[in-house]
C-alpha cells in the first residue's frame, strides 16, 4: 500500500472525533459527527483494571467526567455509571467504537501505553483482527511500535513525536532520544505524526528523505495553523474548528 495515496494522507483527521461544547471528545456522538462531515477519526485506547480496552485519552478521569480516580482502576461495569462532560455519553469500549464506526470512516488509533508493551497491544490486535474498516495505529512509545512490528506487521504504524520541552518530559535523555526519534531503527514507523509547531525540522526531514514516509501534523486548532503547516506535511489532525476545503 502506498500510504501517500491512501486515506492517511487524503482525509483530514478529527482529533478524538469531531467534538465541541455539546459533544464530548472520544464519544460515540463525536465519532458520528466526524463521519457526517467526512473526516477520519483519531482516538485513544487504554487498558482498564479488568482487561477491557476503552477509548479515553487521559490517565485520570477528572477533566472529562469530574471523578477523582485513574482510568486504569475502572471495570466494565463502572462505565454504565459515568458520563462524559455533563452529557448522556458514556466512555465507550474499543469494541463498541469498532462496531459503531463499522468501516464508515478510517481510524487513527493511538496506543496509550508508556510502559512495557503486551496486554493492551495484544487485545487491540485481537479486536482489530476481524475489523473490516481502514485504520492505522500510532504511539509515542517506540517500543509499542516495535511490538506491533513483530506481532502484527500488517498494521501500519506511526511514531508520535515533537520537540519536547522540559515541562513535557523532565528527563533530558528521553527528550533527546524521543524528539530526534532515535529509536526509529527498532520502531520502524511507516509514518511520522509530529507536533505542528515543530515542523519542519531536520529530524523529520532526515527520516522522510531516507524512507519517503508520510508526515502527519498534530494538532492544529484553527485554519491559520493548518495553512502554515500544510507545506511541511502530508495530512493533519485537527480540533476546535471545521477546516476549509482545499
Amino acid at each position: 500500500m502506498d500510504l501517500k495515496q491512501s486515506w492517511l494522507c487524503k482525509t483530514p483527521i478529527a482529533h478524538r472525533g469531531l467534538h465541541n461544547e455539546e459533544i464530548p471528545e472520544n464519544s460515540l456522538s463525536a465519532y458520528e459527527n466526524a463521519i457526517k462531515y467526512g473526516y477520519a477519526i483519531e482516538l485513544d485506547v487504554r487498558l482498564i483494571d479488568d482487561g477491557t480496552v476503552i477509548v479515553f485519552h487521559d490517565d485520570k478521569l477528572a477533566r472529562m467526567t469530574g471523578e477523582d480516580r485513574y482510568a486504569s482502576t475502572l471495570t466494565l461495569s463502572d462505565l454504565d455509571n459515568i458520563r462524559l462532560k455533563n452529557s448522556d455519553q458514556k466512555i465507550p469500549t474499543f469494541k463498541q467504537v469498532l462496531d459503531f464506526v463499522d468501516g464508515r470512516t478510517p481510524l487513527l488509533i493511538e496506543i496509550k501505553n508508556e510502559g512495557k508493551p503486551g496486554a493492551l497491544e495484544d487485545k487491540t490486535i485481537e479486536l482489530l483482527r476481524s475489523y473490516k474498516g481502514e485504520y492505522a495505529i500510532q504511539a509515542f512509545n517506540p517500543f509499542v511500535l516495535e511490538y506491533f512490528r513483530h506481532h502484527a506487521p500488517q498494521i501500519k504504524r506511526g511514531i508520535l513525536s515533537a520537540l519536547f520541552k522540559k515541562h513535557q518530559l523532565p528527563s533530558f535523555i528521553k527528550r533527546y532520544v524521543l524528539s530526534r526519534m532515535l529509536l526509529n531503527n527498532i520502531a520502524k514507523p511507516d509514518f511520522i505524526t509530529y507536533r505542528h509547531e515543530c515542523l519542519p525540522n531536520k529530524y523529520v526531514n532526515k527520516y522522510v528523505k531516507k524512507y519517503n514516509a508520510p508526515v502527519i501534523a498534530w494538532t492544529t486548532e484553527n485554519q491559520a495553523e493548518t495553512d502554515k503547516v500544510l507545506p511541511h506535511c502530508d495530512n493533519y489532525i485537527f480540533e476546535n474548528f471545521i477546516p476549509q476545503e482545499k
